[in-house]
């Protein structure tokens, strides 16, 4: 529940919202509100949703942090799948993005054994061969 809370807190504070003014926009008291930021107080489905509907959030990503769904499982190809069909950026900020969106997921452990690997092949550099037989006089 605590996580919860804090997610709502940090959500609110990024949305520049005062307890006092989501409590009203959720149609939820401020004692409650403040009881839910503080991991107290469990809140159910609908106040979720209230709350969410009040951040301009899903619902779903309440739920997930509440516990009441699973995180769905994201596969990165997917992302960026969606980000090269979108017709209204350039090549290149469609590129851009791919690169954030991947070092955010480096940084955050997700792609550490994919980095690994990569900083593997890199430290080894392969040594030129040549397939030409050579020339005999």
């Amino acid at each position: 529940m605590a996580r919860l809370g804090e997610f709502i807190r940090e959500r609110r504070n990024q949305a520049r919202l005062s307890l006092r003014k989501l409590s009203e926009q959720a149609g939820i008291s401020n004692p409650y509100l403040s009881q839910i930021e503080r991991g107290l107080r469990k809140p159910s489905a609908e106040i979720l949703q209230s709350i969410a509907k009040a951040l301009r959030i899903s619902a779903e990503t309440l739920y997930v942090q509440a516990g009441i769904l699973e995180a769905p499982e994201l596969d990165n190809q997917a992302v960026a799948t969606a980000i090269f069909s979108d017709s209204s950026i350039s090549e290149r900020q469609k590129q851009v993005l791919v690169d954030i969106y991947e070092s955010f997921r480096r940084e955050n452990g997700t792609l550490a054994d994919e980095a690994d690997a990569t900083a593997e092949n890199e430290a080894e550099p392969v040594p030129e061969t040549s397939t030409e037989p050579s020339e005999s006089r």
